[in-house]
């Protein structure tokens, strides 16, 4: 890890994110909806493509039909943190989607050991 003192990041190797982070990304990749939901809290939210989904019932939803019309692989980055509850994951893909390439940024918000927020954008 290494920390970047004008923002307070630390950079952070796979390894060492927090737990409901790599299990929700592992998840994500394996398109594992029921296990992804293990790492919300009950009210939690994500922001994908402009939309906000708000609780457990429309984060299943919005994950069992999130790309799934595409075909692609995800390839994690580099990943930042700050304090406790942020965590800034970059994840590669490549497919059959529009432009074919594309580096997201996976803004985790954590509440415990549980995520409450996860904001996904370039």
């Amino acid at each position: 890890m290494t920390v970047d003192k004008s923002t307070r990041e630390t950079r952070t190797a796979w390894e060492h994110l927090p737990d409901a982070v790599r299990t929700y990304l592992t998840a994500h990749t394996a398109l594992d909806v029921a296990t992804a939901l293990t790492t919300f809290t009950d009210d939690a939210a994500v922001t994908d493509e402009g939309r906000t989904y708000r609780g457990r019932d429309e984060i299943a939803a919005w994950f069992g039909s999130a790309g799934s019309e595409f075909t692609y692989t995800t390839e994690f980055v580099e990943a930042t943190t700050s304090g406790a509850a942020d965590t800034d994951v970059v994840q590669h893909l490549e497919g059959d989607f529009p432009g074919g390439v594309a580096d997201l940024h996976f803004r985790f918000t954590l509440d415990g050991a549980l995520i409450s927020r996860l904001v996904i954008e370039p």
